[in-house]
């Protein structure tokens, strides 16, 4: 009898499909990806592909930006239950109130939101090219949304410009404290600390590089460190493991899960290339829209 593996591939050929993988979902399902990576490199990946059928293991926000990049493709969420609290942290009456107060704003929209708030919005930004978009953008004023941890991160970079927020976060990155990270650094003094930019301010003071999770991986593959801590959620360990035998990679005190990209299983992925259960359909106005701030960012970010 064949294996569920074996199953996933001989459908992928049949129906022309390629199956897409966040870092943080469960190992096993990566194994079977053809591409794995974060937000930005998927999303890059998703536009590119000439396949007829892709399979978004992450959650929905993600199956959404896919969709709307490939509205002429079916897009599978194996669990479309599986959703991102930030997604839905800041709302269209925000950013109006912020468009009629400052003439000269760019509402510059994290991929961590729906496809109906980035209809909104002038261009979306990932953790991986969020700095270089915003140095670009001629617009003094910034309202960036919904992430106020990646925003005031970058900021911070960028002081000629002004930035507001709404006050979302995501809550594992955000729920991690100083005091977890410095309890690991005490039993491993030499270890590099490497945080991910959605941690709030007082714990990225603490780390040796700030950036992405495919940024934290090349850090860790490039650093003379031996030992690492790493600050983000921990489904990125088994990529890090990989990439760098011979290191060793340390959790902080507090564990950081995301259950929602847990919910992505090989029986999940199996189930929806068989049934196409979780196709993702969109508005076709919402999704010609939200297509102007994806597109403006895979051009910004070249």
């Amino acid at each position: 009898m064949d294996s569920v593996q074996a199953k996933i591939e001989r459908l992928k050929r049949e129906k022309n499909a390629i199956i897409l993988a966040h870092y943080y979902v469960d190992a096993a399902v990566k194994e079977i990806a053809d591409c794995v990576g974060d937000s930005y490199y998927l999303a890059k990946r998703a536009a590119e592909t000439n396949a007829r059928t892709l399979v978004f293991c992450g959650v929905r926000f993600m199956g959404e930006s896919a969709k709307i990049l490939n509205r002429d493709k079916r897009v599978l969420l194996p669990d479309p239950a599986a959703d991102c609290a930030m997604a839905h942290m800041a709302t269209a009456e925000q950013i109006e109130r912020y468009r009629q107060e400052y003439s000269d704003l760019a509402v510059v929209c994290y991929i961590n939101s729906t496809a109906a708030l980035k209809t909104h919005c002038d261009v979306c930004v990932t953790s991986s090219n969020a700095l270089k978009i915003v140095r670009a953008l001629p617009q003094k004023n910034i309202l960036l949304i919904p992430d106020d941890n990646l925003g005031r991160f970058i900021a911070a970079q960028v002081p000629e410009k002004n930035f507001y927020f709404t006050g979302g976060c995501c809550p594992v990155h955000a729920a991690l404290l100083p005091e977890d990270v410095l309890a690991v650094k005490a039993a491993h003094p030499q270890a590099a600390v490497l945080a991910h930019p959605e941690c709030k301010q007082n714990v990225l003071a603490l780390a040796d590089y700030v950036g992405s999770t495919a940024g934290i991986l090349a850090y860790a593959q490039q650093s003379a460190a031996r030992e690492l801590i790493v600050c983000t959620e921990n489904g990125v360990f088994s990529d890090l493991r990989a990439a760098c035998p011979g290191k060793e990679f340390y959790l902080p005190a507090r564990e950081m899960c995301c259950s929602d990209m847990k919910k992505i299983t090989l029986e999940k992925v199996l189930s929806c290339l068989e049934t196409g259960a979780g196709e993702v359909i969109l508005n076709a106005e919402i999704a010609e829209r939200a297509a102007v701030p994806l597109q403006a960012m895979l051009q910004l970010a070249r």
